[in-house]
C-alpha cells in the first residue's frame, strides 16, 4: 500500500504553522518498504476555516506532519482519518518525512492554541 503524507512548506522550507503554507509538499510512500517513492508539491486553496483540511482529504493524503496547528484542524483532520503529526521542528520537507519514517521525529503532540499568549507568533493580524 502506498502512504501519502502531506508537508506544509514556505518557499519551499518546513513551514512552522499549518496555516501558513503557501505550498504542501506531498511524498507517496512505500507502506512496507517505509520509501520515498515519489513527491510533488501544490498550492492549497486560499486559507479559510476548514479549507486546508478538506483540501488534504480530497488529495488523498494518509498522515500530515506540521509544526503549529490549531485544534479544530487537528479535530477537522482525524475525523477526515487523517494522523496529525504536530509540534515538530525541521527544515526541508523531505528531511522531515524520513525523520518520521525512521522514527526519529521529535514531536511534542502539541497543537497550536487559538489566538492565545502562546507566543507561536502566526495568530492574529
Amino acid at each position: 500500500m502506498m502512504l501519502k503524507i502531506a508537508v506544509p512548506t514556505v518557499g519551499g522550507s518546513f513551514s512552522a504553522h499549518f496555516g501558513g503554507a503557501d505550498r504542501f509538499a506531498f511524498f507517496e510512500v512505500d507502506d512496507q518498504t517505509r520509501r520515498i517513492v515519489s513527491s510533488t508539491s501544490a498550492a492549497p486553496p486560499p486559507h479559510e476555516q476548514g479549507s486546508f483540511p478538506t483540501w488534504l482529504k480530497e488529495q488523498g493524503c494518509h498522515v500530515i506532519l506540521a509544526g503549529g496547528m490549531g485544534p479544530r484542524a487537528v479535530a477537522m483532520l482525524e475525523g477526515f482519518g487523517i494522523r496529525a503529526v504536530v509540534g515538530i521542528a525541521g527544515d526541508r520537507p523531505e528531511a522531515v518525512v524520513q525523520d518520521f519514517l525512521e522514527d526519529r521525529l521529535s514531536a511534542s503532540g502539541e497543537p497550536c492554541h487559538d489566538h492565545g499568549a502562546h507566543g507561536c507568533g502566526q495568530h492574529g493580524a
